[in-house]
């Protein structure tokens, strides 16, 4: 079940809940949802914060930086509209970013084209919870992140010799 804050077109604020992104799609275009308070059909998703999954506790401290990888203050401030890196921090950047991969695929679990499910196991409890990666199509990645499940894609590094 997927909750979603939603407000009419006068802005009145109300909850539902959907069997899936696409039961709250498929209901909105056929005209089947409706204000509980003036009755109007005209009804969208409300921006509302991201659910949290209950009942594990939160890490005690934040992970450690993969080695070599830059600080915050390593990355320079934005000029006109982007970041810009120099040769150096550009090569900091891959190699943290390789760590960052390599972190994920020793210390987790692949699980393919069965992410999507799998993700939903262990967020709603039906699966031990573990790290695990694998492969979901673009709208299969937003569907989770509007479901509250916390993912994030892993970065793939361009052959450096391109």
């Amino acid at each position: 079940m997927i909750h979603y804050a939603l407000k009419c077109d006068d802005g009145h604020a109300f909850d539902g809940w959907f069997a899936s992104s696409g039961a709250f799609d498929d209901q909105s275009e056929r005209g089947l949802l409706e204000c509980p308070v003036c009755g109007s059909a005209k009804v969208g998703r409300a921006l509302m914060a991201p659910a949290l999954a209950k009942g594990r506790s939160a890490p005690e401290a934040a992970p450690p930086r993969p080695e070599g990888a830059p600080s915050k203050q390593e990355i320079l401030p934005p000029q006109s509209g982007g970041y810009v890196m120099d040769d150096e921090r550009a090569a900091e950047l891959r190699k943290a970013m390789r760590a960052i991969r390599q972190f994920v695929e020793t210390n987790g679990v692949d699980v393919g084209r069965a992410f999507p499910e799998e993700a939903r196991r262990i967020h709603y409890g039906e699966a031990e919870p573990r790290g695990i990666y694998g492969q979901a199509a673009p709208e299969e990645a937003r569907e989770l992140i509007e479901e509250g499940i916390e993912i994030l894609p892993l970065p793939l590094i361009p052959d450096e010799r391109n």
